[in-house]
């Protein structure tokens, strides 16, 4: 049975590291700890964003959120009508990827597909940082309709099968600690189920030797940032050492962060992640009139996806 809990910690945690890492984003390793060396650090603001201030990574997460409730399901139209509103708004921050994808003027089933026959290069992260609501919702599910889901959702807006691989490893993993038993330990049996001409490369960036300095790639790029993600919450003991450790990488700091704290929250729970930083968050839905959401109605989210 799913606890109520790890999935509010899911999604709560997923932005949290977000807007955490929000104001290090394209920096170098160590900028966080050396702004906060005696502390696990603020959501302290900078870079264009207020703080506590959520990116793209929590507002296509909570779209994807919103539709699978009001939907009753999976309604991939749906869920890029949402999308394509969202970035027509002008958010603060899209992916480049993301954006020529959904205001190409292209189907909503054939948009990524096309972009990536265009630009042979669509295995970006993007896909990873909005799977909170979607992992929690699915979880119940059981393993193969969760990964199964995650790849469809992946795939409206990146064309590389390996992001629909790494958001349905992902989507596993969150499941499993969702029951309460150890993603880690589920890793192995999660690559049993990638697609095969995928298989290695993931068993490489998710081993538990593997270190973000052996990435052959920015983490921008779908596999280090799971990788990255992995490694934060094995070599720390809790959400706040978790989140901190991703975005003390540098680099794509938002993402890696928010992909961290799916983990680390579904792991630890709400109740792990400190008051100080869900206070301030917030999350602007640009396209979808003046609303913000703040963590009563994220919480509320997470338990309505997480119970229906």
């Amino acid at each position: 049975m799913l606890r109520i809990d790890r999935a509010v910690g899911a999604v709560l945690g997923s932005a949290v590291g977000d807007a955490l890492g929000a104001p290090f984003e394209f920096g170098p390793p160590g900028a966080f700890r050396e702004r906060f060396p005696d502390s696990a650090g603020e959501l302290c603001g900078g870079g264009g964003w207020d703080p506590g201030e959520a990116t793209d990574d929590t507002q296509m997460g909570v779209l994807v959120g919103e539709s699978l409730l009001e939907r009753g399901g999976l309604d991939l139209p749906d869920v890029f009508d949402r999308f394509r509103r969202w970035a027509a708004a002008d958010p603060k921050d899209i992916g480049l990827q993301t954006e020529a994808v959904l205001l190409g003027g292209d189907p909503w089933d054939t948009a990524a597909a096309l972009h990536f026959q265009l630009n042979s290069r669509a295995a970006g992260n993007g896909s990873l940082m909005r799977a909170a609501t979607s992992a929690v919702y699915f979880a119940s599910a059981g393993q193969a309709a969760t990964m199964a889901a995650a790849r469809r959702i992946a795939a409206l807006t990146h064309g590389d099968a390996a992001a629909w691989e790494g958001t349905a490893v992902l989507h596993e993993l969150v499941r499993v600690a969702l029951l309460g038993e150890d993603p880690l330990a589920a890793v192995p049996a999660a690559l049993t189920e990638v697609a095969p001409a995928h298989r290695a490369r993931w068993a490489t960036v998710l081993a538990p030797g593997w270190h973000p300095a052996d990435a052959t790639e920015f983490n921008g790029a779908v596999w280090p940032c799971l990788g990255s993600a992995l490694w934060a919450l094995r070599t720390t003991a809790s959400y706040e050492e978790a989140v901190g450790a991703a975005v003390d990488l540098g680099g794509d700091t938002d993402t890696v962060a928010a992909v961290t704290g799916i983990l680390a929250g579904a792991v630890y729970g709400a109740d792990a992640i400190p008051a100080r930083w869900t206070t301030a968050l917030h999350v602007p839905l640009p396209g979808f009139g003046d609303r913000v959401l703040r963590t009563p109605e994220l919480r509320a989210l997470a338990e309505s996806l997480a119970t229906a």
